[in-house]
């Protein structure tokens, strides 16, 4: 199912936290919306989920306009960043929880609508790889276990778009890769339309088909992982999504200069003139001081972090930048070195 938003403005107030935003997601897409703390990410789930009604624009699920409609008439799965599993309930009653009315209607239902909820939930308890555990209590699980199944609770219902609320943030960094390529397993497992909200640059350009990066109320640029990381819009974004150098350059034509020297122009739409040079670390080489190419200058600090080493170094009459390097190499602080780029350049207008 297919969700489109459009022209969304909404706050707490009179004060608006977002400011006309457009986000399509196609069927069976997840899409990542990227932010840091304050940008509107939650709001933006709220909108969708029907818990906060924006004060213009509009939300389309499937062509349908479902701006005005309550969030149970929205079909629209919530994963919450805590899970929010009902302690009182065993797995299997936790996610067959959507699949049965309350009060009294849940005795009249017949025999065949409560075997068709079993199955569903059995169903589910397969796809979240949870089977076994079908009687147990939330608090006998791991915290990975929870999160999937929050997961399943939302999918039961089959719902037609699924949200997730930062559902890894609470993980440990070993467990929260894990659990999410599990979780986003048994998504695409489910062919679910899924809107992932995170804080994470990792997390957003590992698992989404899309990211959608959001600042101070507004989407700042929406593309493909590979191609946000490196053709990013701006500066801002630049510096958001992947560690990066943004050093002051003058590009004509298919060139680009920078401190390091000339270099090739990766194609985009920026103008000519003064710019600045996205320059990633993977795209930075280092060598000897005595080596024939590059600009001369001095290694300030060097990172192990396992299968690199991350070099800061300062270009002669230049701003520091970070170099990959082999993790065998025997850069130390105040060695003497050369830097160069190593392939074409994205460069972003000058803020």
């Amino acid at each position: 199912m297919t969700l489109e938003i459009n022209g969304i403005v909404a706050g707490y107030g009179g004060e608006p936290v977002l400011h006309g935003i457009d986000l399509a997601v196609g069927v069976g897409e997840l899409v990542a919306v990227l932010g840091a703390s304050g940008s509107g990410k939650t709001t933006l789930l709220r909108v969708v989920a029907g818990l906060h009604r924006p004060d213009a624009g509009t939300v389309h699920l499937g062509g349908d306009d479902v701006t005005g409609l309550a969030p149970e008439r929205r079909r629209v799965g919530l994963v919450p960043q805590e899970g929010a599993l009902f302690a009182h309930l065993t797995v299997a009653r936790n996610i067959g929880f959507g699949l049965v009315p309350p009060g009294l209607a849940r005795l009249r239902r017949p025999a065949g609508a409560r075997a068709s909820a079993r199955a569903r939930v059995e169903e589910m308890l397969e796809l979240v790889g949870l089977t076994d555990k079908a009687d147990r209590m939330p608090h006998q699980l791991s915290g990975g276990e929870r999160r999937r199944v929050a997961l399943a609770r939302a999918l039961a219902p089959r719902p037609q778009v699924v949200l997730l609320d930062e559902p890894f943030s609470a993980l440990d960094s070993g467990l929260r890769e894990q659990v999410r390529g599990e979780v986003v397993e048994a998504l695409r497992a489910a062919g679910g339309t899924a809107v992932l909200i995170t804080h994470d640059r990792r997390e957003a350009l590992s698992v989404s088909d899309r990211v959608a990066v959001l600042h101070a109320g507004r989407l700042e640029q929406t593309a493909e992982p590979r191609e946000l990381y490196a053709g990013p819009a701006t500066a801002r974004v630049a510096g958001f999504v992947g560690d990066a150098a943004l050093l002051p350059a003058t590009a004509a034509g298919d060139r680009v200069r920078t401190v390091l020297g000339p270099a090739l122009r990766r194609p985009g739409v920026t103008p000519d003139g003064s710019v600045l040079a996205v320059l990633r670390p993977e795209q930075l080489r280092i060598t000897d001081a005595d080596g024939p190419e590059g600009r001369p200058g001095t290694v300030e600090r060097v990172e192990f972090v396992g299968d690199a080493l991350l070099v800061t170094a300062q270009p002669d009459g230049g701003p520091a930048v970070r170099v990959r390097a082999e993790p065998g190499a025997g850069w130390r602080a105040g060695d003497r070195c050369r830097l160069y780029t190593d392939g074409p350049v994205h460069v972003v207008p000058v803020p």
